[in-house]
């Protein structure tokens, strides 16, 4: 199961999977309800996100996590 995850990410650059994201919670506000970190709740934007994403392993998995559960809710609509 795991591994059909990852073939979803497969590809997948996070720039696009964070600006899907935003995209799907109408911005920062609400993704950062989903997940409470500071790049998307303190003065966010796409460029610090994908820094802070990028060097912290943690926080790209909560990402990735969110970001696969999301694309199952589009497929189930």
């Amino acid at each position: 199961m795991h591994e059909k995850a990852q073939d979803l990410l497969h590809g997948k650059r996070l720039d696009t999977i964070l600006e899907e994201l935003v995209d799907y919670y109408d911005g920062f506000e609400k993704l950062g309800e989903q997940i409470n970190i500071k790049c998307f709740t303190d003065n966010p934007s796409i460029k610090s996100s994908l820094k802070f994403l990028r060097k912290t392993e943690w926080a790209r998995a909560k990402v990735e996590s969110l970001y696969l559960y999301v694309l199952r809710q589009k497929k189930k609509q």
